[in-house]
């Protein structure tokens, strides 16, 4: 693995780049496929660490997947897992890790499951919590409130409804709500998952109802509070599967045309798209980006940076697009005024912290930083201003795209650890340099 990588100053943007997989989507079904009943072909899977380590956990729980080539897997579902024991390990991969734990947990069996050091300090006490109260055994092997974790065999009850917090992470309801019908499927009754407090990062839950609706369930939902499962609701296979390319991913190459000139088309994903993160093109808009919207694809025209032009200043709320969001805290350099991210404090317990390590890393290429519990500030550097800088990445895949767009400045950067994008998108910086010159 590089150890950094030295980024030139550029000027241009321009080309086009077709995205791949979606990391949401990818997981997600991954495992609606594993659950189902008959086999089913996923095309445009993602090839990453993330997807890496949910195949092999879906294969030691018996289930056969064949792949032609990285692209593409054949998932033959037989409605559950056949072995009832085994330990996992699920690096950083919080979309295959609390999925996982409620489906085993659904399952009953004698499970262990770990990850990377980073992965034991990201809680998981509201999925664990609400697991147990709805009758499910599950134990915690380290420091309570995270894991790693240790799975058996629990009865979940479906005479009250499940209640889980919304308010750390949506994962945990989608984890509960992929789950649901292992019990519905089995005991015929329906099953109720009620949401504690505010539910945030919405948009990843509608990816999860709409996938599930894909495989034959449907989840009746009242608000953002309440969600039913029919009785004897069970995935089947829809046959095929089309992944669409990653929407948050998309983000860095439609910054790349904003501040860059343009054109920069990105394929995979587009008007269509279920997922949230497509919202990132009206923040682009709303900064004086133009944005060409197509069924399956963006084209994004902006401003010349390197030439003195900038972008304009915003302070939105980013509850919605956390993940697109950090692309929108690393445009703030090139604004026309401060900029301000609200509502963001997911980005504490992701793959690292978020909020201070963007702060922290904006600074040394001279920008000023505020911060607080769930949001951000930046204040934009004057090209005279800037410094050269080497960028820690924390073993956080994005921390090391957005910083790509540091190159745009009038001095090198360099990306340390440059190869953490493998988690989400491998040849990350090839594609990038690929649309980019002098």
């Amino acid at each position: 693995m590089t150890a950094a990588l030295r980024l030139p100053g550029v000027s241009i943007a321009r080309g086009a780049v077709d995205l791949p997989g979606s990391k949401s989507i990818s997981n997600r079904v991954l495992l609606l496929a594993a659950l189902s009943q008959g086999a089913t072909r996923l095309t445009g899977l993602l090839d990453s660490d993330d997807t890496r380590v949910m195949l092999t956990a879906l294969r030691q729980l018996g289930v056969t997947i064949d792949e032609p080539d990285a692209r593409q897997a054949l998932v033959h579902g037989t409605g559950g897992f056949t072995q009832k024991h085994g330990d996992f390990f699920l690096g950083n991969a919080g979309t295959a890790f609390r999925p996982l734990v409620a489906a085993l947990a659904f399952m009953g069996g004698d499970y262990r499951l770990a990850g990377v050091p980073r992965m034991h300090q990201r809680p998981i006490g509201d999925l664990v919590e609400a697991l147990r109260h709805a009758g499910a055994q599950v134990r915690y092997l380290g420091e309570q409130g995270y894991p790693p974790l240790a799975v058996g065999e629990g009865r979940i009850r479906s005479n009250e409804p499940i209640r889980v917090r919304g308010e750390v992470s949506s994962q945990f309801l989608t984890a509960l709500l992929l789950a649901a019908p292992i019990h519905t499927s089995r005991t015929g009754e329906a099953l109720t998952i009620e949401v504690d407090g505010e539910l945030i990062s919405k948009p990843y839950i509608l990816i999860t109802l709409n996938l599930m609706a894909r495989f034959g369930v449907q989840v009746q939902r009242t608000d953002w509070q309440r969600f039913v499962i029919p009785g004897n609701a069970a995935y089947r296979s829809p046959g095929l599967v089309a992944i669409e390319g990653d929407a948050s991913s998309a983000s860095y190459f439609m910054a790349l045309g904003a501040i860059g000139g343009g054109p920069v088309e990105i394929r995979g994903v587009g008007a269509q798209s279920i997922q949230g993160d497509i919202a990132f093109a009206d923040t682009l808009e709303a900064m004086g980006a133009a944005v060409r919207r197509r069924a399956q694809s963006f084209e994004v025209s902006g401003v010349r940076v390197a030439l003195g032009e900038k972008l304009k200043a915003f302070d939105g709320d980013f509850n919605l697009i956390p993940d697109a969001a950090m692309t929108a805290a690393a445009l703030a350099l090139f604004a026309d005024g401060p900029c301000t991210l609200r509502n963001i404090g997911s980005w504490r317990v992701k793959e690292t912290d978020r909020i201070q390590a963007m702060g922290t890393e904006l600074a040394k290429l001279g920008a000023r930083t505020e911060s607080g519990p769930d949001w951000l500030r930046v204040d934009p550097v004057e090209f005279s201003q800037w410094r050269a800088a080497s960028i820690a990445t924390y073993d956080d895949h994005r921390m090391a795209m957005c910083f790509s767009l540091a190159s745009f400045g009038p001095v090198p950067v360099t990306i340390q650890d440059p190869g953490c994008v493998a988690k989400t998108f491998p040849d990350y910086f090839t594609v990038f340099k690929g649309l980019v010159r002098a």
